[in-house]
């Protein structure tokens, strides 16, 4: 027992020494530290976000075509106007917009007055209204070889909301003589010569401005003629007329069109006559940048007649648009009234019936340029008329004129167009008709029209102030029929030239020069044209301005 104590002791004092030893050996300048070793990683989830990078879109490498409409860079001669309404322009509403208004006056060697005027007011954009006359006579040197014309017509528009209203008053009288009798030695009582017709004409129109919601437009319109001569025979002609256009996307169109032109002739103790054409004229278009396609029908009553015609046309261009084909099927009825013939030929007698008539024409051509200034045109085509009006001399001194009927001709034709533009500096137009008329059912040959007809015009800006013009007036010559004789007329060129030139702010003066060859040719046979004659005078040009 007392051995087992003392080894207990003397292993307690050995443990307790070796623990003293060990603490007196421990390295102080280490840092206390704790490792903490775990195979557990907490990681937490991606949270759930909005991609703002949106992925690029597909590169577009094809060339785009655009459809430009660029107007006709022709000019015409300045106080001409082919147009009566005001242009509706934008005006930009920082600038103010001048109504230009004109007097323009003069006189000339065949005792020949002239007088044209044109006003206009409003501004432009959203009304108009414009006045327009012109006055002019002249005295040959054969007896009552003179003639009168003189017109005034009123013009205006409005627009309110989608609609823009149109519309025109006006009245026109000419005066002729027929002083081509043979043998000139006969004598005639100076109202016995006399040829006077009167026209109070007006006409009614509206469109939309823009398309409605479903992609129509649509322009109905009114037109009506009073035309009267001095022996009393009346006549009123009346034209109505439908269109309607729908666009279906951007290549097809739908249009449709109804239309009716009614005429009552009253001639002077004798029944009257109507004379009455109706037509509608369905049509699909198809437009792209390089092909026109127009397909459709006219079905048209003509008194009653039914006919169908057809109503084809198209046009292929190449890929720069400056060379395209040009196709065309159509027909319709063109009507014969009082009117229409006295405008061809002033000379006539009174017309006794009116057959209308009916035209089928059948072409190819072909429309292009070359360069920036150059345009030309050409076109060959294939005609079917049936009731075609003719002109002879009556069968007395042939001062008169007869319309005859031709029931069935056919015509080949070719048309020819050049033109060259310089901006404003230059401008010159040519235009010429070549007509062969063949198989005529009830006439020998095609009495009064003209197989051959060129017509040019050219204008040249010479200085700021100084324009000059030229036109030039061939023909080949016309058959004629007179009582005992029958024949073909020479041909002619008539050359006139004029000339403008601003002396002070808003006055001009002006010359023109008519068939300067003094040529007496005969248009209408034992009708011989004036001679050389000149007129000059001044034109006036002023504005209202916008307030």
């Amino acid at each position: 027992l007392m051995q087992t104590k003392l080894f207990i002791k003397l292993a307690l004092t050995a443990a307790v020494v070796f623990t003293a030893s060990t603490s007196f050996a421990q390295d102080t300048t280490k840092r206390k530290s704790v490792n903490i070793t775990s195979t557990f990683k907490p990681v937490l989830k991606d949270a759930a976000k909005i991609n703002f990078n949106a992925s690029p879109p597909t590169a577009d490498t094809s060339r785009p075509r655009l459809q430009y409409n660029i107007p006709n860079q022709n000019l015409s001669m300045p106080y001409q106007p082919g147009s009566l309404r005001p242009l509706a322009l934008q005006i930009d509403t920082l600038g103010v917009f001048n109504n230009q208004s004109y007097v323009k006056a003069g006189f000339g060697t065949l005792k020949t007055p002239y007088l044209e005027t044109g006003i206009t007011l409003g501004d432009g954009k959203t009304a108009g209204f414009t006045l327009y006359g012109r006055h002019i006579s002249s005295e040959g040197k054969r007896p009552y070889q003179k003639f009168a014309n003189t017109n005034i017509d009123a013009t205006a528009f409005y627009q309110v909301k989608n609609l823009e209203w149109d519309g025109r008053i006006g009245n026109f009288q000419e005066t002729y003589y027929k002083y081509g009798y043979q043998p000139d030695t006969l004598a005639f009582s100076k109202d016995s010569l006399k040829v006077k017709f009167q026209t109070w004409r007006g006409r009614v129109s509206f469109h939309n401005i823009n398309q409605t919601q479903y992609g129509i437009s649509y322009q109905p319109e009114v037109k009506m003629d009073v035309f009267h001569d001095q022996l009393n025979n009346n006549e009123t002609n009346t034209y109505i007329n439908l269109p309607m256009q729908k666009s279906v996307g951007r290549v097809f169109e739908v249009d449709v069109a109804a239309s009716a032109d009614l005429t009552h002739y009253r001639p002077k103790a004798k029944s009257n006559i109507n004379n009455s054409i109706f037509a509608l004229t369905p049509t699909i278009l198809f437009k792209t940048p390089n092909a026109f396609l127009h397909v459709g029908i006219k079905p048209s009553w003509n008194n009653g007649t039914f006919k169908l015609f057809p109503n084809v046309m198209a046009e292929i261009s190449t890929t720069d648009q400056r060379l395209a084909l040009q196709l065309g099927w159509i027909g319709y009825v063109r009507k014969t009234s009082y009117q229409y013939l006295a405008g061809i030929n002033p000379w006539i007698w009174p017309p006794t019936n009116l057959l209308n008539t009916s035209i089928e024409e059948r072409y190819v051509g072909i429309k292009g340029a070359a360069g920036n200034n150059l345009n030309y045109s050409a076109k060959l085509g294939y005609d079917k008329y049936n009731n075609q009006p003719l002109f002879v001399n009556d069968t007395m001194s042939g001062k008169s004129f007869m319309v005859v009927n031709e029931s069935q001709m056919k015509v080949i034709h070719v048309d020819g167009e050049v033109g060259y533009t310089i901006g404003e500096k230059f401008s010159w137009i040519s235009k010429v008709t070549v007509n062969h008329f063949m198989n005529l059912t009830d006439n020998r040959k095609a009495y009064g029209l003209l197989p051959i007809e060129v017509n040019s015009n050219v204008r040249i800006q010479v200085m700021k102030d100084l324009f000059i013009k030229g036109d030039l007036y061939a023909y080949n010559g016309t058959w004629y029929r007179t009582k005992s004789d029958e024949g073909k007329s020479s041909g002619s060129v008539d050359l006139g030239a004029g000339a403008e030139f601003t002396i002070v702010k808003n006055v001009k003066l002006w010359a023109q020069f008519n068939n300067i060859f003094n040529n007496q040719y005969q248009r209408w046979n034992q009708y011989p044209v004036y001679g050389f004659n000149f007129m000059g005078g001044v034109v006036f040009s002023f504005a209202q301005n916008k307030k």
